[in-house]
């Protein structure tokens, strides 16, 4: 049985709380959170012990599940970690790159597993896809969201984008070559918007636009390659696959087009969606990697070099940004 501390249970914190009870083999301790209203909540709703004392709620766990405001991931973390403890960290992995970096070091040197919270992951739009032989070559992201002043205390890049940059690094087997950014910020001291162009030395190239004043909603990632459109709807849990036919392919949609090279037939096909719960996905496999000794499917290495791909974004907008 694997005992489990949470720091903050403020709103995805909660979340967090109502699936670690739902993890076989998990026995949920207490949780950590100096606002009294979410402890007062948390403790008459889940029956779950209030902590006072960080230290005491580590050393009674194997796993800390942190969940608090970024500038405070790395002090935890690390804590945890010098105590020979599992962590999951929501994203981003830390609140600055230096401590990104000291965070993987001791990892490394504490031989502890450590997962960083890209749930997008294992979104199941995603997870219908990300088993074939994807090699795209131009990648399109749109992700915007409505105001909320809730996780403003991050630009929208550290906030939203990160999500598509992780999953395009993921994608994308090679080193990027430079980095185009234009952001504004419009309700907060930090950008809101953002449109970034990324170039990779394979030749791939991505365009993410990130929005968090948007009137509507969208999560969608375009990607292009040989032969082949891959479409995925991270928020309506949508997929559609648009490729030159192969013999194997059955039960899809096909037409017939006329080209230089002759005629071809162009297959649609739209891969049933699993109805799965991400979050509780992401925290049963960090479980299995516990419990199995495995690699964890977004390692603190995975979160780092997603933090470094956004601050070198935000560096970009910084010099070429103006505020409103």
């Amino acid at each position: 049985m694997l005992k489990v501390g949470v720091f903050g249970v403020g709103h995805l914190g909660k979340f967090h709380l109502n699936n670690w009870k739902e993890i076989e083999g998990i026995k949920l301790v207490g949780f950590f959170d100096p606002n009294n209203d979410n402890a007062k909540e948390v403790t008459e709703k889940y029956g779950l012990k209030r902590f006072m004392d960080e230290d005491k709620l580590m050393d009674a766990c194997d796993i800390i599940d942190v969940i608090t405001p970024t500038n405070q991931h790395y002090e935890i973390c690390m804590k945890a970690v010098r105590k020979g403890k599992h962590v999951f960290v929501e994203k981003p992995i830390t609140h600055t790159l230096q401590e990104g970096k000291n965070l993987v070091n001791m990892v490394r040197e504490a031989n502890v597993k450590l997962q960083v919270g890209h749930v997008e992951r294992f979104n199941p739009a995603y997870l219908a896809v990300k088993d074939l032989n994807l090699n795209p070559m131009f990648i399109e992201v749109h992700r915007l969201a409505q105001f909320n002043p809730r996780g403003t205390e991050v630009s929208v890049i550290l906030d939203l984008m990160i999500h598509d940059i992780d999953i395009i690094l993921s994608l994308v087997k090679s080193d990027v070559k430079s980095i185009a950014a234009s952001g504004v910020a419009v309700m907060t001291e930090t950008p809101d918007i953002a449109n970034v162009r990324i170039e990779f030395n394979n030749g791939c190239v991505a365009n993410l636009t990130s929005s968090r004043i948007s009137m509507k909603k969208m999560r969608k990632m375009r990607l292009f390659q040989k032969d082949a459109y891959i479409g995925i709807d991270f928020l309506e849990k949508k997929t559609e696959i648009i490729k030159l036919k192969q013999p194997e392919d059955e039960n899809v949609f096909s037409f017939d087009i006329d080209t230089p090279n002759g005629k071809k037939t162009i297959a649609i096909a739209t891969p049933s969606i699993e109805p799965l719960n991400a979050i509780k996905l992401e925290l049963t496999s960090f479980v299995d990697a516990i419990l199995n000794n495995k690699p964890t499917q977004v390692n603190e290495i995975d979160g780092y070099l997603a933090m470094e791909v956004a601050h070198q974004i935000l560096e970009k907008i910084n010099n070429t940004s103006i505020l409103v």
